[in-house]
């Protein structure tokens, strides 16, 4: 495991043992895990931001702190908020971060997950022309999710 998934669980345990809210400083993490401070702002920067379902506020200087507020939407906010986050095209990488998301956070389950990734895949698209082929894979993913939406 490495030094981002470490700080990454410390802070979930923590946010879980707190109720959700949590207040840490960037350079008492740092001396915890024996990292530099921007580290400590890569993890949040990418497992903590809102559309991993967290609300992060920042104080920097001495006394500075970081409040994480873990925030509890439904299943048809979250579709709601991928679909809008996709726009008009999306690669591979994107599409299956979006999926994994949903997934980790119960909007959509394991096999609805698995049928969009493959209808999203390269395998899937393989016809198509590749300047098409994101163009096509956000439209697909939006329609897909729409009807996840719809079933709940």
């Amino acid at each position: 495991m490495g030094i981002s998934d470490l700080i990454a669980e410390f802070i979930n345990k923590s946010l879980s043992n707190s109720g959700g809210v949590v207040e840490l400083q960037r350079s008492e993490l740092a001396d915890r895990f024996g990292c530099v401070p921007s580290q400590i702002n890569y993890v949040i920067s990418t497992r903590f931001s809102p559309e991993h379902g967290y609300i992060v506020e920042s104080r920097r200087g001495g006394g500075g702190y970081i409040r994480i507020t873990r925030v509890v939407v439904g299943k048809q906010t979250l579709i709601m908020h991928a679909i809008n986050a996709v726009g008009g095209e999306i690669d591979p990488a994107s599409a299956a971060a979006i999926l994994t998301n949903l997934q980790g956070a119960g909007a959509i389950n394991k096999k609805e997950t698995r049928l969009i990734a493959a209808a999203l895949s390269e395998q899937s698209l393989k016809t198509v022309a590749q300047e098409n082929k994101a163009p096509l894979r956000a439209a697909i993913l939006k329609n897909m999710l729409l009807v996840c939406l719809n079933e709940g």
